[in-house]
């Protein structure tokens, strides 16, 4: 039963890990060349595709 806990646990920090990621590479990264910006903003739009599609899968576990 804990590993649905460390499941949504996992899941639920992979999403906010990637939101924040988003945030600081859209308003704080001014630096980085535009094409390294985009690069971190795809991996972190697949960060939060995948916590999106495991709570689909957890969801439809339930």
């Amino acid at each position: 039963m804990w590993h649905r806990g460390m499941n949504w646990a996992a899941i639920a920090l992979v999403g906010i890990f990637g939101l924040m990621w988003l945030g600081v590479v859209v308003y704080a990264d001014v630096t980085s060349a535009p094409w390294m910006r985009v690069a971190q903003a795809v991996f972190a739009l697949f960060l939060l595709g995948w916590a999106a599609w495991k709570t689909a899968v957890m969801i439809g576990k339930a």
